[in-house]
């Protein structure tokens, strides 16, 4: 019961082919047929496609400049408040110390 090794479950429902046969890299003639397809529809529309992409690369950089400048805030407060805190520690040690 808990052994998978040999399962004919898994044979039953994929035909009895492997996974490498279901899904491996073939170079076959449907294959071909559909990189051809894909490259004809993607050429048809190749200007809207480029003023599309243009659009979302610079959508995209802006998010990303964004995200950049709220990283270097967030570190720079993160830095002020460990050196605020590591001084306030510094404080109530010789503070103590002191007595």
């Amino acid at each position: 019961m808990g052994s998978k090794k040999g399962s004919g479950a898994d044979q039953e429902d994929s035909g009895g082919l492997s996974w490498a046969d279901q899904w491996g890299n073939h170079d076959d003639a449907d294959n071909a047929a559909f990189k051809g397809q894909e490259g004809a529809a993607a050429n048809s529309g190749n200007k809207k496609f480029s003023v599309y992409e243009k659009k979302m690369k610079a959508a995209a950089s802006t998010g990303l400049e964004k995200a950049k400048s709220a990283a270097s805030v967030g570190a720079q407060k993160m830095k002020a408040g460990t050196t605020t805190g590591i001084r306030w520690i510094k404080d109530q040690y010789q503070k103590r110390s002191s007595k």
